[in-house]
C-alpha cells in the first residue's frame, strides 16, 4: 500500500494516465469531471486525500483499494460512506462482487468536509449517486 502511494506521489497527478476500457471517459487529472464543477470543495479534498488510492478515474486498484465509480457498496449507503470518510473503516467490503479487506483511515474532520467529498463521488466519473445533507448525518460520533 505504502508503495503505490509513494509511486502516485513521487510521479504526481499530472503524469497519472489511466485508461478505462468499455467507452468510458477518461478523466486524467483532479478537477477534469464536471462534478467537480457541481461539488468543487468536494473535488478538492478527493484530489487532495482520496486520489492516491481511489485514483483519477475512481476505479481504484483492483485487489487494493475499491472502486468508486459504479460502485454498488457506496451507493447502497451513503450514510455509512459519510462515517467512513469521518473515522475510516476496518471492516472487510464487498464492492462490485469483490472483497476489500485493507483498513481505510479517516480522511477528514468535520462532517461538512465528509458530505462535501461523498456528494463530488456520488456524481463523478458518471456516477448517478445523488447527495446527501449535513443534517442527516449530524448524528454520526467522530471517533479517532
Amino acid at each position: 500500500m505504502l508503495f503505490i502511494l509513494a509511486i502516485c506521489i513521487s510521479f504526481g497527478f499530472s503524469s497519472i494516465n489511466l485508461f478505462v476500457s468499455n467507452n468510458s471517459t477518461v478523466y486524467n487529472q483532479p478537477g477534469d469531471d464536471p462534478a467537480a464543477e457541481l461539488y468543487p470543495k468536494g473535488a478538492k479534498i478527493y484530489a487532495e486525500k482520496c486520489v492516491a488510492c481511489h485514483m483519477v478515474t475512481g476505479l481504484g486498484i483492483p485487489g487494493a483499494f475499491p472502486p468508486l465509480k459504479g460502485s454498488d457498496y457506496l451507493f447502497a449507503d451513503k450514510k455509512r460512506a459519510v462515517e467512513q470518510v469521518l473515522n475510516g473503516s476496518q471492516e472487510e467490503m464487498k464492492v462490485n462482487g469483490a472483497n476489500y479487506i485493507l483498513p481505510m483511515p479517516f480522511q477528514v474532520d468535520t462532517h461538512k468536509d465528509a458530505v462535501a467529498v461523498i456528494n463530488y463521488v456520488l456524481n463523478a466519473w458518471g456516477n448517478k449517486g445523488g447527495s446527501i445533507k449535513v443534517e442527516e448525518v449530524s448524528d454520526i460520533k467522530i471517533v479517532r
